[in-house]
């Protein structure tokens, strides 16, 4: 009778824990991002009792997935699959580099699960939700910023760097080099960069587009210094910029660089480049500015901890914390309910305000999600942007420097 009773309970499905896969690349900066930013938010929701759940308190247990995506991207999918159907994860966030989600994504809404995108930017993820609604639905996508809005900051930032060299300069017309490492994510910034720059009054230097995990630049680099190029336009989001910036700086590449470089949004990159990686700009997620009241606190906990700056793979902060509301409004872990609460999410985070648009993506502009622009400056990274846009400005933004050699070289001219 006894064991008849404990094996209907067991049957019932009532959960003791909530499952959650971190799904990401573990042995890179993304995937162990990914990870800490969850465990941050864990330890602190955990310690308050968990998650409330149709007045029952349940913890949250973290289920680490390595989806090896940097370097194998078949791998994901697979990985994401055993997470499903052998540790029986309930929901799932992370996620990388973008062709590799499209397939975690599919075999996520196989199984109709919560998936809370973390990491790749194509906006195809969320046009999907619009295509098929009812199969695509429960996908939502935290960080970053789709490739879209993350163009118009990049070239928001690129329109600055090229005031500061046409003001300091005494160049008109600057030309710009554009340098983006060769994946799906980054194509639709190349075409919009093709499209802009000369909107812009800036001339197109040339295009540049190296593997992903290049290690060696110096040919890339060389060419873009013989082509005149005053200004780099880097879209870099894995190990490429290592090696981009530490070459940049050694050969004192006359051109000011800026974009997006995601390995000189973590504190690592300092050392890594030996230093040579100063005055390197990039779109950043974080910054130690007062985005909300939540950013400075996750900031400087999160370096505490980790001894990194986090990126904005780290956003699984804020997932987590928003799948923690919604199921505690929902009262269950239903999917099809909690895509109902989700979609209702008006949440400040780390990061800015989070709402969702119809189709699950992260708004962007001015009293939402902006995202920063951060310049290495003598050892620390700063934020330089937004400084006075669109009325708004982040406590503790400073001004943009350009680098000395690249004043060096064109102010003689």
């Amino acid at each position: 009778m006894v064991s008849l009773f404990i094996l209907f309970i067991g049957s019932t499905g009532i959960a003791q824990e909530i499952k959650i896969g971190v799904a990401g690349p573990m042995a890179f900066i993304q995937g162990q991002h990914h990870w800490f930013g969850a465990e941050y938010a864990v330890e602190e929701i955990n310690a308050k009792g968990g998650v409330l759940v149709g007045g029952k308190r349940l913890p949250i247990k973290l289920i680490k997935i390595d989806t090896n995506e940097i370097l194998n991207v078949p791998d994901a999918a697979s990985a994401v699959e055993r997470a499903i159907t052998r540790d029986k994860v309930d929901f799932l966030i992370g996620g990388f580099r973008t062709e590799a989600v499209f397939a975690m994504q599919d075999v996520a809404m196989d199984y109709k699960k919560i998936f809370i995108g973390c990491g790749a930017a194509h906006p195809e993820l969320c046009a999907r939700v619009a295509k098929d609604y009812n199969k695509y639905k429960y996908w939502f996508r935290v960080t970053p910023i789709n490739s879209m809005f993350l163009a118009k900051v990049d070239f928001i930032l690129l329109g600055m760097v090229g005031k500061f060299i046409g003001m300091e300069l005494g160049i008109p017309k600057p030309k710009v080099a554009i340098f983006a490492e060769k994946a799906v994510w980054a194509d639709p910034i190349v075409a919009a960069a093709k499209e802009n720059i000369p909107k812009m009054g800036m001339e197109i230097a040339g295009e540049w587009r190296p593997s992903a995990t290049a290690t060696d630049v110096t040919a890339e680099l060389s060419a873009i210094n013989a082509s005149g190029a005053h200004i780099i336009f880097t879209t870099i989001s894995g190990p490429l910029g290592i090696p981009y910036a530490k070459k940049w700086g050694e050969l004192k590449i006359p051109a000011a660089s800026v974009g997006i470089n995601v390995e000189a949004q973590k504190k690592g990159f300092w050392e890594a480049t030996g230093g040579l990686g100063n005055y390197d700009t990039t779109i950043n997620t974080y910054a130690r500015v007062e985005i909300t009241p939540m950013t400075i606190p996750f900031y400087d906990k999160f370096v505490a901890k980790v001894g990194e700056f986090p990126t904005y793979n780290a956003g699984t902060n804020d997932a987590i914390r928003i799948l923690a509301n919604a199921i505690e409004k929902a009262g269950t872990l239903d999917a099809d309910k909690l895509v109902t609460e989700l979609e209702k999410t008006d949440f400040y985070g780390a990061a800015g305000r989070i709402v969702f648009t119809k189709d699950h993506d992260v708004t962007w502009g001015p009293n939402f999600v902006t995202a920063t622009g951060t310049q290495w400056q003598d050892g620390k990274l700063m934020c330089v942007w937004p400084l006075n846009w669109e009325g708004i400005t982040y406590k503790g933004a400073v001004k943009y420097k350009i680098p000395p050699w690249v004043v060096e070289k064109w102010k003689k001219r």
